[in-house]
């Protein structure tokens, strides 16, 4: 071979391993970014030409080239974080965005609300997933929203008290129980539970009910009784208007009360179990009265105050009202060469033919993973191995060039024979 081959296959390793830096400075300069996936050189050689009558004993490369680099789609580790929107993808896939003109893809979970309300990156692209309406997940992807979101109220329907009677009590005795409950429209309503002695010799009790902004339907006036409530020598409820122990519904009227109208209800106060018999939640010792507790499954409007992330991307939003609702499902994209990638920058991935089309699906199904709300998912570059390929990389680089200067010096001594 001659000088001048020799010369270009050490210019041939100079121009790779500077190549094959500029990958290892990459990894290194993103050590610190969110979600960043290392890649690695791979070096071919080039052509080679045969000597002596082209016998395989006599080949001779031309030196190496850079063919390309891999990139590593191996998990990286987990990082908390104080941001609801802050998500990691534990297993397979990537998260979805779209800039307006398309679909790209992100390993890097940093998401914010932006000022239409709409969940986007920090560059500007915005999260897609499935709206859910109605408890059942979409079809189609689209833009995570959170403009106009609130709870809607609910009209209590049912409510179980729990309150201790003083079976001791004298007749007349009585004890008030206010239950807060809400109307269709959220209104807030107290159904006061008046409990009235019947008889010091039996233990036996007078209920009537009043509300503060609408009105008992058939409610009974004083001294009667809406309901009798009758006790057994244990102190147990037994029974209800001198019969079998049932629940008691209650028909409330709200077509007199302020703005807004709000529709009429029935709520029904929870006194016996699926036997029809008492569950314990109304007693009646010889003890001072007192009010123990009270469930009701009613609630007013409520207004977002923020939002929180399953395991399988289900987006809830949480109210002011004490409620949570899911909004979205977050939709996962996954591809059968990850590899094939295109890289765009700013922690984004696009299709290629290389890439294969994508497969979009709900997390935890089929192989995706789970998603981590208040977590993070750090680069997986390893700085121990990069150091190791960089040291490597320079005496690659620093060899060739050496080759470089020897060959110089060879021509140097050739052109001298002249002399």
């Amino acid at each position: 071979m001659s000088l001048i081959g020799t010369l270009t296959t050490g210019v041939s390793g100079v121009l790779s391993n500077s190549r094959a830096l500029n990958i290892i400075g990459d990894n290194i300069s993103n050590v610190n970014t969110t979600g960043f996936k290392s890649s690695k050189a791979v070096f071919g050689d080039l052509f080679s030409t045969s000597l002596a009558g082209g016998t395989l004993t006599s080949q001779v490369g031309k030196g190496a080239q850079l063919l390309g680099s891999l990139q590593s789609f191996e998990q990286g580790a987990f990082e908390n974080s104080t941001s609801a929107l802050d998500l990691a993808i534990d297993g397979n896939g990537f998260f979805i965005v779209n800039d307006g003109t398309g679909n790209f893809y992100t390993r890097a979970g940093q998401f914010r609300v932006n000022e239409n309300g709409l969940v986007e990156t920090l560059t500007g692209e915005i999260l897609q997933g499935f709206q859910i309406t109605g408890g059942t997940v979409g079809t189609t992807l689209s833009d995570v929203s959170l403009t106009g979101v609130q709870s809607q109220p609910q009209a209590t329907s049912i409510f179980t008290l729990g309150a201790q009677l003083d079976g001791s009590a004298a007749t007349g005795f009585t004890f008030n129980s206010p239950i807060q409950i809400f109307n269709s429209v959220g209104s807030q309503d107290i159904l006061n539970v008046q409990f009235t002695k019947i008889a010091a010799a039996g233990n036996d009790w007078g209920v009537n009910f009043t509300s503060q902004i609408g009105t008992v339907t058939g409610a009974a006036v004083p001294p009667a009784f809406d309901v009798t409530l009758n006790f057994d020598t244990t102190g147990q409820l037994t029974g209800i208007n001198g019969g079998a122990l049932a629940d008691v519904a209650i028909t409330l009227d709200y077509s007199a009360s302020s703005p807004p109208a709000a529709a009429a209800q029935v709520v029904t106060w929870d006194l016996a179990d699926a036997a029809a018999a008492s569950n314990g939640d109304m007693t009646a010792f010889a003890a001072a009265s007192s009010n123990n507790s009270v469930i009701q499954d009613g609630f007013a409007s409520g207004i977002l105050i923020g939002v929180g992330v399953d395991f399988d991307g289900t987006v809830a939003g949480l109210f002011d009202n004490g409620q949570s609702q899911p909004l979205f499902q977050l939709g996962l994209a996954d591809f059968l060469s990850p590899t094939g990638l295109t890289r765009l920058g700013q922690n984004l991935f696009a299709e290629s033919r290389l890439s294969g089309q994508p497969v979009i699906s709900l997390p935890e199904t089929g192989a995706f993973g789970s998603v981590l709300g208040n977590t993070l998912e750090l680069s997986n570059v390893d700085l121990a191995e990069e150091f190791v390929q960089l040291i490597k990389t320079q005496q690659a680089f620093q060899a060739s060039a050496r080759i470089i200067s020897t060959t110089d010096d060879l021509l140097t001594e050739t052109v001298n024979l002249t002399r």
